[in-house]
Protein backbone atom coordinates (compact mmCIF):
# COMPACT_ATOMS: atom_id res chain seq x y z
CA UNK A 1 0.00 0.00 0.00
CA UNK A 2 1.45 3.49 -0.76
CA UNK A 3 2.40 5.77 2.14
CA UNK A 4 -0.19 8.31 1.51
CA UNK A 5 -1.66 9.06 4.71
CA UNK A 6 0.34 12.18 6.09
CA UNK A 7 0.83 13.15 2.52
CA UNK A 8 -2.88 13.65 2.62
CA UNK A 9 -3.36 14.89 5.96
CA UNK A 10 -0.47 17.23 6.19
CA UNK A 11 -0.31 18.78 2.35
CA UNK A 12 0.11 22.13 4.08
CA UNK A 13 3.13 21.23 6.68
CA UNK A 14 4.68 19.45 3.37
CA UNK A 15 4.68 22.58 1.17
CA UNK A 16 5.43 24.74 4.06
CA UNK A 17 8.63 23.11 4.47
CA UNK A 18 10.05 24.75 1.18
CA UNK A 19 9.22 27.79 2.33
CA UNK A 20 10.73 27.99 5.53
CA UNK A 21 13.29 26.33 4.19
CA UNK A 22 13.40 28.64 0.70
CA UNK A 23 17.42 28.36 0.54
CA UNK A 24 17.81 24.77 0.98
CA UNK A 25 15.07 24.19 -1.68
CA UNK A 26 16.05 26.43 -4.20
CA UNK A 27 19.95 25.04 -4.32
CA UNK A 28 18.11 21.13 -4.47
CA UNK A 29 16.28 22.71 -7.35
CA UNK A 30 19.36 23.93 -8.93
CA UNK A 31 21.07 20.58 -8.35
CA UNK A 32 18.08 18.74 -10.37
CA UNK A 33 18.23 21.29 -13.06
CA UNK A 34 21.85 20.90 -13.60
CA UNK A 35 20.68 16.88 -14.42
CA UNK A 36 17.98 17.72 -16.71
CA UNK A 37 17.65 17.03 -20.34
CA UNK A 38 16.61 20.47 -21.81
CA UNK A 39 13.94 19.32 -24.19
CA UNK A 40 11.81 16.04 -24.26
CA UNK A 41 8.40 14.21 -22.78
CA UNK A 42 9.24 13.85 -18.95
CA UNK A 43 7.59 13.28 -16.16
CA UNK A 44 7.80 13.21 -12.54
CA UNK A 45 6.98 9.97 -10.32
CA UNK A 46 5.77 10.94 -7.23
CA UNK A 47 4.55 14.74 -8.55
CA UNK A 48 2.96 15.49 -4.96
CA UNK A 49 1.88 18.96 -4.58
CA UNK A 50 4.68 20.01 -7.69
CA UNK A 51 6.84 21.97 -6.04
CA UNK A 52 9.12 20.86 -7.91
CA UNK A 53 7.57 20.07 -10.99
CA UNK A 54 6.27 23.23 -11.12
CA UNK A 55 9.44 25.36 -11.26
CA UNK A 56 11.24 22.64 -13.30
CA UNK A 57 8.51 22.79 -16.31
CA UNK A 58 7.29 19.22 -15.78
CA UNK A 59 3.84 19.33 -16.68
CA UNK A 60 2.72 15.63 -15.83
CA UNK A 61 3.70 12.87 -13.19
CA UNK A 62 1.71 10.27 -11.01
CA UNK A 63 0.68 10.61 -7.30
CA UNK A 64 -0.66 8.44 -4.64
CA UNK A 65 -2.06 11.32 -2.29
CA UNK A 66 -5.19 12.37 -3.67
CA UNK A 67 -4.69 15.48 -1.36
CA UNK A 68 -1.38 16.35 -3.26
CA UNK A 69 -2.94 15.41 -6.61
CA UNK A 70 -5.28 18.54 -5.84
CA UNK A 71 -2.74 20.97 -5.36
CA UNK A 72 -0.83 19.86 -8.06
CA UNK A 73 -3.57 20.49 -10.27
CA UNK A 74 -4.33 24.29 -8.76
CA UNK A 75 -0.54 24.72 -9.66
CA UNK A 76 -1.67 23.57 -13.66
CA UNK A 77 -0.44 20.13 -13.78
CA UNK A 78 -1.62 16.88 -14.39
CA UNK A 79 -1.79 14.37 -11.71
CA UNK A 80 -2.37 11.26 -12.60
CA UNK A 81 -3.51 8.63 -9.49
CA UNK A 82 -0.62 5.74 -9.55
CA UNK A 83 1.98 4.17 -7.70
CA UNK A 84 5.95 3.78 -8.82
CA UNK A 85 5.55 0.22 -9.41
CA UNK A 86 3.17 -0.12 -11.58
CA UNK A 87 3.17 2.92 -13.90
CA UNK A 88 0.42 4.25 -16.04
CA UNK A 89 2.41 4.57 -19.15
CA UNK A 90 2.92 2.46 -22.39
CA UNK A 91 6.73 0.96 -23.00
CA UNK A 92 9.17 3.73 -24.74
CA UNK A 93 6.88 6.43 -24.29
CA UNK A 94 8.97 9.43 -22.13
CA UNK A 95 12.10 10.81 -22.60
CA UNK A 96 12.67 11.38 -18.66
CA UNK A 97 11.41 10.35 -16.01
CA UNK A 98 12.37 12.12 -12.61
CA UNK A 99 11.60 11.05 -8.95
CA UNK A 100 12.58 13.34 -5.89
CA UNK A 101 12.35 12.51 -2.64
CA UNK A 102 10.36 9.23 -3.58
CA UNK A 103 12.52 6.36 -3.21
CA UNK A 104 12.24 6.65 0.38
CA UNK A 105 8.33 5.85 0.16
CA UNK A 106 8.13 3.38 -2.41
CA UNK A 107 7.13 0.01 -1.59
CA UNK A 108 9.24 -1.99 -4.15
CA UNK A 109 12.32 0.14 -5.17
CA UNK A 110 13.83 -2.42 -7.86
CA UNK A 111 9.99 -2.65 -9.48
CA UNK A 112 9.58 0.75 -9.21
CA UNK A 113 13.35 1.58 -10.90
CA UNK A 114 12.07 -1.27 -13.57
CA UNK A 115 9.09 0.27 -14.27
CA UNK A 116 10.84 3.91 -15.47
CA UNK A 117 13.29 1.22 -17.16
CA UNK A 118 10.14 0.31 -18.98
CA UNK A 119 8.63 3.29 -20.01
CA UNK A 120 11.77 5.47 -20.91
CA UNK A 121 12.93 5.59 -24.59
CA UNK A 122 15.69 3.95 -25.60
CA UNK A 123 18.90 5.57 -23.81
CA UNK A 124 16.32 8.17 -21.86
CA UNK A 125 16.99 9.46 -18.40
CA UNK A 126 15.95 9.17 -15.27
CA UNK A 127 16.81 11.40 -12.38
CA UNK A 128 16.19 10.81 -8.82
CA UNK A 129 17.15 13.77 -5.96
CA UNK A 130 17.52 11.94 -2.47
CA UNK A 131 18.65 12.58 1.00
CA UNK A 132 21.40 10.03 1.27
CA UNK A 133 21.22 8.47 4.50
CA UNK A 134 24.62 8.42 5.25
CA UNK A 135 24.60 12.14 5.16
CA UNK A 136 24.86 14.67 7.66
CA UNK A 137 21.15 15.51 7.29
CA UNK A 138 20.39 11.85 6.81
CA UNK A 139 21.89 10.82 9.58
CA UNK A 140 19.40 13.18 11.81
CA UNK A 141 16.25 12.05 9.20
CA UNK A 142 16.87 8.42 10.76
CA UNK A 143 17.75 9.07 13.92
CA UNK A 144 14.73 11.05 14.88
CA UNK A 145 12.28 9.50 11.97
CA UNK A 146 9.77 7.78 14.74
CA UNK A 147 8.65 11.57 15.40
CA UNK A 148 8.63 12.77 11.76
CA UNK A 149 4.90 13.12 10.49
CA UNK A 150 6.54 12.44 6.90
CA UNK A 151 9.40 10.11 7.67
CA UNK A 152 8.07 7.76 10.02
CA UNK A 153 7.93 4.90 7.75
CA UNK A 154 10.20 6.10 5.08
CA UNK A 155 13.49 3.71 3.51
CA UNK A 156 16.25 5.94 3.19
CA UNK A 157 19.01 4.67 0.81
CA UNK A 158 22.57 5.59 0.09
CA UNK A 159 24.20 6.48 -2.75
CA UNK A 160 26.35 3.43 -3.39
CA UNK A 161 23.89 1.32 -2.63
CA UNK A 162 21.64 3.48 -5.57
CA UNK A 163 24.38 2.48 -7.94
CA UNK A 164 23.60 -1.06 -7.14
CA UNK A 165 20.15 -0.89 -7.94
CA UNK A 166 20.46 1.06 -11.05
CA UNK A 167 22.59 -1.45 -12.12
CA UNK A 168 20.40 -4.46 -11.40
CA UNK A 169 17.73 -2.76 -13.14
CA UNK A 170 19.08 -1.75 -16.63
CA UNK A 171 20.90 1.63 -16.16
CA UNK A 172 24.20 3.19 -16.31
CA UNK A 173 25.15 6.30 -13.53
CA UNK A 174 25.87 9.05 -16.02
CA UNK A 175 26.03 12.26 -13.61
CA UNK A 176 26.42 12.49 -9.75
CA UNK A 177 25.83 16.11 -7.81
CA UNK A 178 25.45 17.26 -4.44
CA UNK A 179 24.09 20.26 -2.48
CA UNK A 180 22.97 21.07 1.12
CA UNK A 181 25.71 21.05 2.84
CA UNK A 182 25.59 21.75 6.79
CA UNK A 183 22.67 21.99 9.08
CA UNK A 184 18.98 23.10 7.12
CA UNK A 185 18.33 25.81 9.72
CA UNK A 186 21.65 27.45 8.78
CA UNK A 187 21.34 27.62 5.35
CA UNK A 188 20.69 31.36 4.64
CA UNK A 189 21.64 31.67 0.46
CA UNK A 190 21.50 29.08 -1.74
CA UNK A 191 23.94 26.66 -2.18
CA UNK A 192 26.63 26.02 -4.87
CA UNK A 193 25.68 22.58 -6.80
CA UNK A 194 29.08 20.14 -6.36
CA UNK A 195 30.05 17.16 -8.72
CA UNK A 196 29.80 13.58 -6.87
CA UNK A 197 29.11 13.02 -3.19
CA UNK A 198 30.04 12.52 0.39
CA UNK A 199 29.58 16.18 1.25
CA UNK A 200 25.95 17.56 0.67
CA UNK A 201 23.08 15.94 2.04
CA UNK A 202 20.90 16.17 -0.71
CA UNK A 203 22.20 14.07 -3.90
CA UNK A 204 20.86 13.66 -7.83
CA UNK A 205 22.10 11.08 -9.62
CA UNK A 206 21.16 11.07 -13.29
CA UNK A 207 21.33 7.50 -15.21
CA UNK A 208 20.79 6.61 -18.52
CA UNK A 209 18.65 3.60 -19.56
CA UNK A 210 21.06 0.65 -21.24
Amino acid sequence: MPKTKPFDLYTEEYDNWFVINEYAFRSELNAVRKAMPAKGDIIEVGIGSGMFAHPLGIKEGVEPSAAMREKAEKRGLVAIDGVAEDLPYPDKSKDAVLMVTTICFVDDIAISFREVHRVLKDAGSFIIGFVDKDSPIGKIYLREKDKSIFYKEATFFGTEELYGILRQTGFKVVETFQTVFGSIDEINKIQKVQSGYGEGSFIVIKAQKI
